[in-house]
């Protein structure tokens, strides 16, 4: 499995501390990243599961593709205010990241990969 799953304290350490920097978006990976925030219960989240997996292994050397379950992690679910699953969160190393909510089709995943996350 290429995807790695976060929880609140992990998401702290790698992708942004919102607790300690509060008004700033300050990204602290080593690469671009996908965050999906899914539920084990959601049909278009299993569906695009795969997907993100083949990306995961395809992008390895390139980006993070990040899964957060917002069943157990709520309250991360609340602050980057999930209404609908999947969403996902993308995080280029510059600038500010963009979200897209609903499942996405691998030519759109690796669309939004090439102009938001790795500038091509």
């Amino acid at each position: 499995m290429k995807t790695k799953h976060l929880n609140k304290a992990e998401f702290l350490s790698k992708v942004v501390n919102y607790e300690e920097n509060a008004k700033e978006w300050k990204y602290l990976g080593d690469k671009p990243a996908i965050i999906d925030f899914y539920a084990s219960w959601c049909g278009p989240c299993k569906m695009i599961a795969p997907v993100l997996e083949e990306l995961a292994a395809q992008y390895e050397e390139k980006i993070h593709i990040y899964k957060i379950d917002t069943e157990e992690e709520q309250e991360l679910a609340a602050v980057f205010n999930i209404r609908s699953i999947p969403t996902l969160l993308f995080i280029p190393m510059q600038g500010p990241p963009q979200m897209a909510s609903g499942a996405m089709s691998k030519a759109q995943l690796e669309e939004a990969i090439k102009n938001v996350l790795l500038n091509h």
